[in-house]
């Protein structure tokens, strides 16, 4: 199933990496495991966040996947089934 994670970091934890210089390296380690069809960075609500639209094979993946989200950035995780055109058109082809 598409899914698209929001997760808001939390600023002083993010900023803490940032310091670190350590950011590049735990970005790509975290955003790598999701394997996403697409990723976009963003300021929301005032915080710094990360919206990632992968696939969801099973809902065992939540936990390797977000853990490593709160720990590091203390961010506050949401996920969302969404869909693509494709699978809006076909979902519709199924209605009668």
């Amino acid at each position: 199933m598409r899914v698209l994670l929001q997760a808001h970091l939390d600023t002083e934890k993010t900023n803490d990496i940032i310091r670190s210089g350590k950011m590049p390296q735990v970005m790509q380690e975290i955003v790598g495991a999701f394997k996403p069809e697409s990723s976009y960075f963003t300021a929301d609500a005032g915080v710094r966040t990360m919206f990632l639209v992968f696939d969801m094979q099973d809902s065992s993946q939540m936990p390797p996947l977000t853990e490593p989200l709160f720990e590091r950035f203390g961010a506050e995780v949401n996920y969302t089934p969404v869909m693509n055109l494709d699978d809006v058109q076909k979902g519709l082809s199924q209605l009668k």
